[in-house]
């Protein structure tokens, strides 16, 4: 006891020895409905400014300095996080168009290999990508969209070499290993050959806002110049995509903005035809399709059916007024989406906050559900390319449970445990965790669920350190899930808890429309009423709980600091959405206009003054505020790296006492972080390491 005093009092000598960098004021007036806001900071938005760059380099000097003492930690946390990752791991094969398809990574190398095996897996394998050897000399590398034509000749795929999601297309024979002259760029890196296997769609970004705005089609062997774009979507609150359907007959563009789609159909061996719309536009009409035998099958909340229902509709006759209920709207049912198979519909549902599968055989023959037992588990549809099969292949985790992929037999009702994640290391037993699923009530009696996990043997004492994490927004559920890499806190006593906040759609599609735009701070009062429970119920203390979220998860963060700072000894926000109203009103920022839906417009006086009462920079205040580690990227295109940098100044300057605070910049990467799979475990390390050095954890 005695040896950890010292070694605490010799840290916070060290710590107040080295001082932050303070940023300089600049005051820049921004005035909106006759308010007036001065932003301190605001010249840091300026990426190629030399000044801004040295900025975040003595943060990240700071940072660097002040926590030296847990760099040996943070690497024994790498390492042993890294050691119980199999190396030499593959996923599941499945079969698509006469092919096996496999991606698998070797011992060492950070980046996946790409191969397929024609008509069985004892087939010689042919590698499509090798990611390590595309990688070398980058210091991001990113591979996304691999799309192969329907002849097995062509694969077209996205590369992304600067982490702003902004993809270049090339196209590679897959017969002689050549890759085509062809470099489309400033895409979604997705694209879909029609059925001729010679025309390429793709969708291209505004090179602004980054907003996919454009489709175009490209011919093999004309020049990129001469591609013509097909369809353009000028409403800037929407953005298009174009995919070929699992029974490959149509070409699909979608338009979609927050609260509203619309679909173009075309066949796909008609690539020179015209795309005729399946349903026009309308406010607050949400719908998606799948084909089946001279039908379509629709997932839409028409008719008020606000946790979606399932119809069905002739393809000849796709408007809205030809739609036919299949399955009805249920009001503690959400309809998450579905899978087409020749002899079977697999529906999606989401009850109670759990994941629930059903299978319908077209038939008749009687509807039935996949049993499932546990309260903290998540299971998923995974790889179902194949259209002509009886077997399901679905994917089960809970957060003492590693993933599983599974093939389930539609007919016989037989499941094969196909893989299960292995934990490596031989200290890991699913036995050894408690999984618990508890609600706190929230101020206006809601009862909020979370998913928690901890060793056996915790007592509820108040002394357990806790780690509550959430997101909350655009209808995203935080389902449990197993994370190998959350050992490293479990085994050293951490609680680990996620909390299913109202503006995901954990509990349904009301569970979403009440954590978004005027009730949005809903989302945050959930996260501090979990927070009040989890210490009332003496699972921790507000000496011991941590909060986490990222990206709008971290606007939750910037929130709940403000609000309720007293609660929490730490926090970690991940590339922080916390600049909310001067965001919202450059549309000039990718992601901005399609985003109004989901927070309001702040051109409208009542959106902007309530967005100003809880945008986390606007809201800093001279008070007391937790520890803080803050992490953000240079290239970011969803969250832009000068948020979390002007919140982390102007933290430094009104908070009124001497806790961490640390702002880390990647300066080579963007909103999801290093690439490769190790190098995100090293980043990992660092948030670990904060909070055991908080705990006084030292190994």
């Amino acid at each position: 006891m005695f040896t950890n005093q010292i070694h605490s009092q010799n840290k916070k000598k060290k710590m107040n020895t080295i001082q932050p960098p303070v940023a300089k004021i600049v005051p820049k007036k921004l005035e909106k409905h006759g308010n007036v806001r001065t932003d301190n900071y605001y010249w840091l938005n300026e990426r190629e400014n030399p000044e801004v760059i040295d900025y975040l380099n003595k943060e990240n000097d700071y940072y660097n300095l002040s926590t030296v003492h847990t760099k040996e930690f943070q690497n024994n946390l790498f390492l042993e996080m890294k050691s119980r990752i199999k190396e030499d791991d593959s996923t599941v094969p499945y079969l698509y168009n006469g092919y096996w398809y496999i991606t698998r990574f070797e011992t060492g190398k950070d980046y996946p290999i790409y191969s397929r095996k024609k008509g069985s897996l004892d087939a010689k394998e042919e590698i499509m990508f090798d990611c390590n050897e595309m990688a070398k000399g980058q210091s991001y590398f990113n591979l996304s969209g691999i799309n192969i034509s329907e002849d097995n000749k062509y694969a077209a795929f996205g590369v992304d070499l600067v982490s702003r999601r902004q993809y270049t297309i090339q196209i590679k024979n897959l017969e002689t290993g050549e890759i085509l002259p062809v470099k489309i760029e400033n895409t979604t890196g997705g694209s879909t050959w029609a059925s001729d296997n010679k025309t390429l769609f793709y969708t291209r970004k505004d090179p602004q806002t980054l907003r996919s705005d454009k489709v175009y089609k490209h011919k093999l062997g004309n020049d990129t110049s001469k591609d013509e774009m097909i369809f353009h979507e000028k409403d800037d609150t929407f953005y298009t995509f174009i995919y070929k359907e699992k029974s490959k007959k149509y070409l699909i563009i979608g338009s979609t903005s927050t609260l509203t789609s619309e679909y173009q159909i075309l066949e796909a061996n008609n690539p020179d035809g015209n795309f005729r719309i399946f349903q026009p536009r309308v406010r607050e009409l949400e719908y998606s399709i799948s084909y089946y035998e001279g039908n379509f099958y629709i997932v839409t909340n028409a008719d008020k059916a606000t946790n979606f229902k399932l119809m069905k509709t002739a393809e000849n006759a796709t408007s809205k007024e030809n739609w036919n209920d299949l399955i009805p709207h249920r009001k503690d049912v959400l309809i998450e989406g579905i899978e087409i198979f020749k002899d079977y519909l697999v529906i999606e549902e989401r009850s109670n906050g759990l994941n629930k599968i059903q299978i319908k055989p077209w038939n008749g023959s009687g509807d039935y559900y996949l049993p499932f037992n546990s309260e903290t588990y998540t299971c998923y549809t995974t790889s179902n390319v194949d259209f002509n099969t009886e077997i399901l292949r679905y994917g089960y985790q809970s957060m003492a449970t590693p993933s599983s992929v599974i093939d389930f037999n539609m007919k016989t009702k037989e499941k094969t445990i196909l893989k299960e994640q292995e934990v490596l290391g031989g200290n890991f037993n699913k036995n050894n965790y408690t999984e618990e699923r508890i609600w706190a009530t929230a101020h206006d009696g809601t009862k909020i669920p979370m998913s928690i996990v901890y060793r056996n043997g915790m007592k509820k004492d108040g002394k357990n350190p806790l780690l509550l994490y959430a997101y909350g927004s655009y209808g995203s559920s935080m389902d449990p899930y197993f994370s190998s890499t959350r050992l490293s806190l479990l085994d050293r006593g951490f609680i680990y808890a996620i909390a299913h906040i109202r503006g995901g759609e954990d509990l349904g599609r009301d569970w979403y429309e009440n954590g978004k735009l005027l009730k949005k701070k809903n989302t945050f009062t959930d996260f501090i009423d979990c927070s009040k429970y989890l210490i009332a119920e003496k699972y921790t203390s507000n000496k011991h709980l941590y909060a986490e979220g990222g990206s709008a998860g971290g606007l939750l963060m910037g929130a709940i600091v403000n609000m309720a700072p007293e609660l929490y000894n730490g926090v970690i926000a991940q590339v922080p959405f916390v600049d909310v109203v001067t965001t919202m009103l450059d549309d000039s920022i990718p992601l901005t206009t399609g985003e109004y839906d989901e927070w309001g417009n702040p051109n409208e006086k009542k959106y902007y003054d309530y967005m100003l009462s809880y945008s986390p920079y606007d809201q800093v205040k001279e008070q007391d505020y937790p520890n803080m580690y803050v992490s953000t990227g240079l290239h970011d295109s969803q969250v832009q790296y000068w948020e979390p940098a002007k919140w982390v100044a102007k933290l430094r300057v009104m908070k009124t006492n001497n806790k961490q605070l640390f702002l880390d910049t990647n300066m080579d990467a963007g909103h999801g972080g290093a690439s490769g799979r190790f190098e995100a475990l090293k980043e990992l390390a660092k948030e670990f390491a904060f909070l055991f050095d908080l705990e006084n954890i030292k190994k």
